[in-house]
């Protein structure tokens, strides 16, 4: 099993901790991670734009002068695209941007992300992550843990102090274990976990694929 340094919020080593290797040991698997990273970007789009075509349109239902003999370019409609107000060619419409990825591929993705990680020494362990709420707090934290480019915090609870001792800090985010995902692992630099979320992680992930 790979094993991994235990620091405090003050950067100081506090202790070890083994890692489970069927989340943490896995092997890099670059298709199912840009399958998951997909997936949640076409999800979050709305797909709601819609534009009116030319027989959408209000008005145009006659010919605007006879087609021959004016001098003028012939015209059937006064909402053909290339009148103002007219129609628009190929007009956007609404439509379910939404996909769907396998329950087992997804625990394999996030598995292999955070395998990646650790691998590559940008997964660290905290015994716990607490604070009154100031930013200072967390700045002073990630300063400490060397937090330098973009970080996560995976916390073992939604503590309401934490998140908003974070709002103010624009590399800083924060996730409630239950909610980690392929996506926000690989979008961060860093990803930070406390011992509670790496253990409750262990038994989710466990849970979970027993149940696919």
């Amino acid at each position: 099993m790979p094993s991994i340094k235990v620091y405090n919020m003050s950067g100081a080593e506090v202790g070890e901790m083994e890692l489970n290797e069927a989340i943490f040991g896995v092997e890099y698997n670059e298709p199912l991670i840009h399958q998951a990273v997909v997936t949640r970007l076409a999800n979050e789009r709305q797909g709601t734009k819609s534009t009116l075509t030319r027989t959408e349109v209000r008005g145009g239902g006659r010919k605007p002068w006879r087609q021959k003999g004016t001098g003028n370019a012939r015209q059937g409609s006064i909402r053909a695209p290339q009148w103002i107000k007219g129609g628009v060619v190929f007009a956007p419409k609404s439509r379910d941007f939404s996909k769907k990825m396998n329950k087992i591929a997804k625990l394999i993705a996030l598995a292999s992300a955070l395998s990646k990680k650790v691998a590559d020494g940008e997964f660290v362990v905290i015994d716990s992550l607490t604070c009154e709420g100031k930013t200072k707090e967390m700045a002073a934290c990630a300063k400490a843990l060397g937090l330098n480019k973009s970080a996560l915090f995976v916390m073992d609870n939604n503590d309401e102090k934490v998140i908003l001792a974070t709002r103010n800090l624009p590399k800083i985010s924060t996730l409630p274990v239950e909610q980690i995902n392929t996506y926000d692992v690989v979008a961060n630099a860093k990803v930070v976990f406390t011992k509670a979320a790496v253990e409750k992680l262990v038994g989710n992930y466990v849970c979970e694929e027993v149940d696919a």
